[in-house]
């Protein structure tokens, strides 16, 4: 296990390297930022980070509520930690830069949920994010009325979604539309948070596709 520190915490980091193509050239790499089930689902977020680097990224899964000393997401403090969280985000994306074989101008995010919230807060301020990939993603409060310029996004989301509405989805998607920034979108009309099957099957084809297109 890896770590990075960030404020006075250490945060930990499970690494997930892209297969070696016998050549020396440093590589694209991406965050993976869990939801508000932090390590509770951890085996679905490490297949994950194989599936992605398996298609020739370096993965690192950050362990962002370390910093809170939560496994899961106290709802209670979810308003005051956010700004934490982000800031973990923001120092993850410095270690990244700077791992072994990672091309510093070549990073992206790929979050789930509130994973996904966290990596749009953070583009939003941070131009080292060079496409986002947000897994049924809430916008977060302020964003839409702050219009800041974000990277390309890949939208994936479920027309049935209880917990994070569809009506989020299209939110992002009007963002991205008036700032003329380059997006995908896929509504998935039979799931709801989470997906299984054939849909997440062509979501992991959809995001290999994207990632390609904005990273490579």
């Amino acid at each position: 296990m890896l770590s990075f520190a960030s404020g006075e915490t250490d945060i930990e980091v499970e690494w997930f390297g892209a297969p070696d193509n016998g050549l020396s050239i440093a590589g694209p790499a991406v965050l993976l930022l869990h939801g508000a089930d932090g390590l509770t689902f951890v085996d679905g977020y490490r297949l994950a980070a194989r599936t992605i680097a398996a298609s020739g990224y370096h993965v690192a899964f950050v362990h962002y509520l370390d910093r809170t000393g939560d496994r899961r997401v106290n709802y209670s403090r979810l308003r005051q930690d956010f700004p934490l969280w982000v800031g973990i985000v923001r120092d993850a994306l410095s270690w990244l830069a700077q791992q072994p074989g990672v091309d510093a101008e070549r990073l992206g995010i790929v979050g789930i949920s509130l994973g996904a919230a966290l990596a749009l807060e953070t583009a939003a301020s941070d131009g080292r994010v060079k496409a986002i990939v947000d897994y049924f993603g809430p916008l977060p409060e302020d964003l839409a009325a702050r219009r800041p310029r974000l990277p390309p996004t890949l939208i994936l989301h479920g027309a049935r979604d209880a917990i994070v509405p569809v009506s989020q989805a299209y939110s992002i998607e009007r963002l991205l539309k008036e700032q003329g920034t380059p997006y995908e979108i896929q509504i998935y009309p039979d799931h709801g948070h989470g997906f299984t099957g054939a849909a997440q099957f062509d979501a992991a084809v959809r995001t290999e596709h994207f990632l390609d297109r904005f990273l490579r």
